[in-house]
C-alpha cells in the first residue's frame, strides 16, 4: 500500500525496518526452563483453587503447574489442552490480570501473582514444537456437523466434535482459518505466525475440513446446512461495525479499527502499512488499545485514544491501559466524537465533553477538536445479517443452556452469541461446551 494524494496525512515506513522489528517483537518473552521452574515454585497449589474458578475453561492450574515444577511439562500441556485446546494462543492473549492471575492467592497476599500465562504458554509451546497432537480421535460415528466461523469458538467445537468421532466441516469467509486470533489481535501478543501454525496443529486430530471464502448468506444459506448436516454450530463473529454517528463520518482517513488490526497482522513488511501522523481512536475495548498502541508502534507521532465514560467504565484493562500510556498513547476520558472535520480528507475530530447522568452519556455542550488525519473507530461490532427463524436479543444471537438457539439442530457461540464476556478463552469454553450438548443430542 502506499500514500493516496486524498489522504496526506497517512503514510507508510515513518519508521525503520530496525524501529519496527523491536516495536513488533513479543511483548512477553518466554519462560526459559529455569525460569519456568522458579515461577513454578511460587504456586501454593491450592486445594480449592480461585484461579481454576476464575478461568471461562476451568483448567486445573494448579496440577499443570505442579507438573511442570516436577519436570513433566508435556503432561501439564495435556492438563491444559484437555479444557481449552487453544491454550497456546490463550496463554498469549488472555487478560490474565483480570482472570486468573487477578484470583491467584499470591496477588492478595504479596500483590505479585503467580505468572500463570506465561507457565501455560511454556507448557504448551513445549508440545506444539514437536508437532504431535496430544489427543485421538474416536472411532468414526458417521455423523456430520457444519461449524461456520474458524475462530475460537468454532475451532474449539470442531476439534471436540472431531475427538469424539463426527466428521466436521468448517465454513469461514475468509481465506484463512483463525478469526479473530489471526485476524484481530495485537501482533505483538502474537508473533512468528502462531495463529496459523496452532490452526494447522489443531487439525491433526483428523475428521476436520476448512472451507474458506464461503460466508453464510446467499451461497451458503442455514437451511442448507440444516439439510446436509446432522447439527450446525454458529461462531462466525460479528461481522458490522457500529457507526459513530457523527458528522463527516464518510471522510478518507476514517475506518474501523478492526480492518486497520487485519491489514497489519496481514501485512508482509510493515513498513508498507500507511499510517496517520495524527491518529484517533474512539473507543475503550481491546481494540481500541490494540489499534492505539500498534499505530503508535508503527510511527504515528500523535495517537489520542477518546472514550466517553471515565477511565474506570473502560473495558480495557488496567494493564492494557498501563501498556498503552506507556507507549505514547494519550486518553481523553469523558468525550464523544461529534464530527470529523475536512474537506474530503479527514483534518479533525471534534468532541463535546460528557456527563453521565444514571446510566446515560450525555453532552455537555463544550466542545473541541483534536488533530486527526486518521480517525479509527473501535466502538463495538454488529452481528450483520442473521438468518430468518434465529431469535436475536441485544443484537446477538439468542442462546440457552450450552450454545442452543432457538431452531431445532443449531447451536452458537463466541462472539456472535449472547454468552460471556468477548474473550478468545470464553468463546473457546462456549464452544467446547456446544461440542459436548451435540455430542449428546446426535446421541452418537
Amino acid at each position: 500500500m502506499t500514500n493516496s494524494p486524498f489522504t496526506p496525512g497517512i503514510a507508510p515506513a515513518r519508521l525503520p525496518a530496525e524501529a519496527l522489528a523491536e516495536n513488533f517483537a513479543d511483548l512477553h518473552a518466554p519462560l526459559d526452563g529455569h525460569e519456568a521452574l522458579v515461577a513454578a515454585d511460587r504456586c501454593y497449589f491450592c486445594h480449592d483453587a480461585p484461579c481454576i474458578t476464575a478461568c471461562p475453561t476451568t483448567i486445573d492450574i494448579p496440577l499443570f503447574i505442579r507438573q511442570i515444577a516436577t519436570g513433566t511439562p508435556e503432561a501439564a500441556a495435556e492438563t491444559i489442552f484437555d479444557q481449552n485446546i487453544l491454550g497456546g494462543m490463550c496463554a498469549r492473549v488472555c487478560p490474565t490480570e483480570t482472570l486468573c492471575e487477578e484470583a491467584c492467592v499470591r496477588e492478595a497476599a504479596e500483590g505479585k501473582p503467580v505468572e500463570i500465562g506465561r507457565l501455560q504458554r511454556f507448557a504448551t509451546d513445549i508440545v506444539m514444537a514437536k508437532g504431535a497432537h496430544p489427543f485421538a480421535r474416536a472411532e468414526a460415528t458417521g455423523k456430520k456437523v457444519a461449524v461456520v466461523g474458524a475462530g475460537p469458538a468454532g475451532l474449539a467445537c470442531a476439534h471436540r466434535l472431531a475427538m469424539k468421532g463426527h466428521a466436521v466441516d468448517i465454513f469461514d469467509k475468509k481465506s484463512k482459518g483463525g478469526g479473530l486470533n489471526e485476524y484481530g489481535i495485537a501482533s505483538y501478543k502474537s508473533t512468528e505466525d502462531f495463529a496459523q501454525s496452532e490452526v494447522d496443529w489443531l487439525m491433526k486430530i483428523g475428521g476436520i475440513r476448512l472451507l474458506t471464502d464461503r460466508a453464510l448468506g446467499n451461497e451458503l444459506t442455514l437451511g442448507e446446512l440444516q439439510s446436509d448436516y446432522d447439527a450446525v454450530f454458529l461462531g462466525m463473529g460479528l461481522g458490522g461495525v457500529n457507526t459513530l454517528r457523527a458528522n463527516g463520518e464518510t471522510r478518507d482517513g476514517v475506518r474501523a479499527a478492526v480492518e486497520f488490526i487485519a491489514d497489519l497482522r496481514q501485512a508482509d513488511d510493515l513498513g508498507a502499512l500507511p499510517v496517520g501522523r495524527n491518529v484517533v481512536v474512539v473507543g475503550g475495548g481491546m481494540t481500541a488499545i490494540d489499534a492505539a498502541v500498534q499505530s503508535k508502534l508503527l510511527g504515528a507521532e500523535n495517537v489520542t485514544l477518546v472514550y466517553r465514560r471515565g477511565r474506570e467504565a473502560m473495558p480495557a484493562s488496567p494493564y492494557e491501559q498501563d501498556l498503552a500510556a506507556s507507549k505514547g498513547v494519550r486518553f481523553v476520558f469523558n468525550a464523544m466524537p461529534l464530527e470529523v472535520l475536512g474537506n474530503g480528507t479527514a483534518t479533525a475530530l471534534r468532541c463535546e465533553y460528557t456527563r453521565i447522568e444514571g446510566r446515560s452519556v450525555q453532552g455537555t455542550g463544550e466542545t473541541f477538536d483534536i488533530p486527526a488525519d486518521q480517525v479509527l473507530k473501535a466502538i463495538g461490532q454488529t452481528l450483520g445479517a442473521t438468518p430468518d427463524g434465529l431469535l436475536i436479543e441485544g443484537g446477538k444471537i439468542t442462546v440457552t443452556g450450552a450454545g442452543r438457539t432457538s431452531m431445532a439442530g443449531v447451536w452458537a457461540g463466541g462472539d456472535c452469541a449472547n454468552g460471556g464476556e468477548d474473550l478468545t478463552v470464553t468463546a473457546v469454553a462456549e464452544g467446547r461446551d456446544a461440542a459436548e450438548d451435540i455430542h449428546t443430542a446426535l446421541g452418537a
